[in-house]
C-alpha cells in the first residue's frame, strides 16, 4: 500500500459498506457450465437483434503512419483496420506488429472515455517487448473514433459527434447502440483468425475499456485471458462507493439505460465475470484501484471476491486450466490508471500462462 496515498482518504475507503453486504451467491446466475452458452446467446441476441455477431472482415491499410504511437519502440509495422458500422459510423483499430519475433499471441488493448494515452502506451510497449502483436481500440466517438453520425430520424442528415449519454436516441427494437462498442472487436478478431494463426488472445482495458473488456470477454470465448481495470462493479455495491462520486457507471453500464441487456434476477456483471473465466486456458483478473480518483473505488468489491472466485473454481472442477477468476485491489496509487504495479502483475500472469500449439 502507498501510505502517502492512503493518508489522503477517509475510513470509507477502508471499510466494507453495508450496502455491499447483500447475499452474493444467489446473485451469481451461472450455476453450471451449460448456463454460459445460453447467457451468451441472450447477450448476442440483444446486441445484434437475433442476427448473431457479424462474420465480416475489416478493410485494411497496411504500413500506415500513426502519430499516436510514434513514441513506441520495437514496432515493425502498423496497420489500420476500418470497420463499417450502422448510421454511417466507422470504427478504427490499429494493429501493431512487433519488430521482435512474434510469439503468436495477440493482445487487445482498449482505452476508455478519453483517458490520456500514457497508460495505453506504457501497456502496449510492455506487450510489444514480449513479442505480442497488439490491436489498440478506442471507445466509440472518442479519440480517433470521433466523427459524425446519421440522425436516427433523418438518415440523410449528419449530427455532430455524440456523447454516450445521447445514444438512447439510436436504440430501437431493430438496433442497439451497443454494436458501436462491441462489433469492432468481433470484426477484427474475425480478421485475425482469417489472416494469422494465434495461440491465444489476451484483452486489457482501462475504465470504459475495462467495461468493454468485461462484456466482450464474456461474450466471445475466443478471448483467452482478460484484465479489466477500473471498469465495473456489480450493481449492489455501486451506490455505496466512496467519493469523489458514486460509481453508478456510464450510459452503457447502467440497468436503467439498458434494462433488456441487464435483465434477469441475477447480477449481470457477476455473471459476466464467470462467463469470461470459464473454458480451456481461460481466466480473468479484475483490477480495481482502491483510491481511484474516478471510478469503482473503495473496498466494496471484497463482498463478492471470494464467492465469485469460488464459483469459478467449482465450475472449472478445481482445474485452473479450465478457468480461473480473481481480483487485484491496487492500493499503490490514487490515479485512474493501470499502475506500474498492476501492469507488472498482468505481465507476470501472462508470462506464467501456458499456451500450446
Amino acid at each position: 500500500m502507498n501510505q502517502e496515498s492512503a493518508a489522503k482518504f477517509g475510513p470509507e475507503y477502508k471499510t466494507l459498506p453495508a450496502a455491499a453486504g447483500v447475499g452474493i451467491e444467489p446473485l451469481i446466475g451461472i450455476t453450471a457450465v451449460a448456463d454460459i452458452e445460453a447467457r451468451r446467446e441472450a447477450m448476442a441476441d440483444y446486441i445484434w437483434k437475433g442476427e448473431g455477431p457479424p462474420k465480416s472482415l475489416p478493410t485494411v491499410e497496411s504500413g500506415v503512419s500513426a502519430p499516436d504511437f510514434a513514441s513506441l519502440a520495437g514496432v515493425r509495422r502498423i496497420d489500420r483496420l476500418k470497420i463499417a458500422l450502422r448510421h454511417q459510423v466507422t470504427a478504427t483499430v490499429y494493429d501493431l506488429v512487433p519488430r521482435r519475433t512474434w510469439n503468436r499471441r495477440l493482445a487487445l488493448y482498449h482505452n476508455g472515455h478519453g483517458e490520456p494515452f500514457d497508460t495505453m502506451l506504457r501497456t502496449v510497449q510492455a506487450l510489444l517487448d514480449r513479442g505480442y502483436r497488439v490491436m489498440v481500440y478506442a471507445m466509440p466517438f472518442h479519440h480517433w473514433n470521433q466523427q459524425q453520425i446519421a440522425d436516427p430520424a433523418d438518415p440523410a442528415k449528419l449530427l455532430p459527434n455524440p456523447s454516450h449519454r445521447e445514444l438512447p436516441a439510436w436504440e430501437t427494437a431493430q438496433f442497439s447502440a451497443l454494436t458501436f462498442f462491441l462489433e469492432p472487436l468481433v470484426v477484427t478478431l474475425n480478421y485475425a483468425q482469417a489472416t494469422y494463426r494465434t495461440l491465444s488472445v489476451e484483452m486489457i482495458g482501462l475504465s470504459g475499456g475495462g467495461w468493454t473488456t468485461t462484456v466482450y470477454a464474456a461474450l466471445d470465448p475466443r478471448v483467452t485471458r482478460s484484465y479489466p481495470v477500473a471498469g465495473s462493479l456489480p450493481f449492489p455495491p455501486r451506490p455505496a462507493a466512496p467519493k469523489p462520486r458514486p460509481t453508478i457507471g456510464d450510459w452503457e453500464q447502467t440497468k436503467d439505460a439498458l434494462p433488456g441487456f441487464y435483465a434477469g434476477a441475477s447480477d449481470s456483471f457477476l455473471d459476466m465475470y464467470v462467463m469470461a473465466s470459464i473454458g480451456p486456458g481461460r481466466g480473468q483478473l479484475q483490477i480495481l484501484n482502491r483510491f481511484d480518483e474516478c471510478c469503482f473505488n473503495g473496498v466494496g468489491h471484497r463482498a463478492y471476491q471470494a464467492p465469485l472466485r469460488d464459483r469459478v473454481a467449482l465450475l472449472a472442477e478445481g482445474r485452473p486450466d479450465r478457468g480461473r477468476w480473481d481480483l487485484l485491489e491496487d492500493a499503490t496509487h490514487d490515479d485512474h490508471t493501470i499502475s506500474p504495479y498492476a501492469l507488472s502483475v498482468i505481465i507476470w500472469d501472462l508470462d506464467s500462462t501456458n499456451v500450446t500449439t
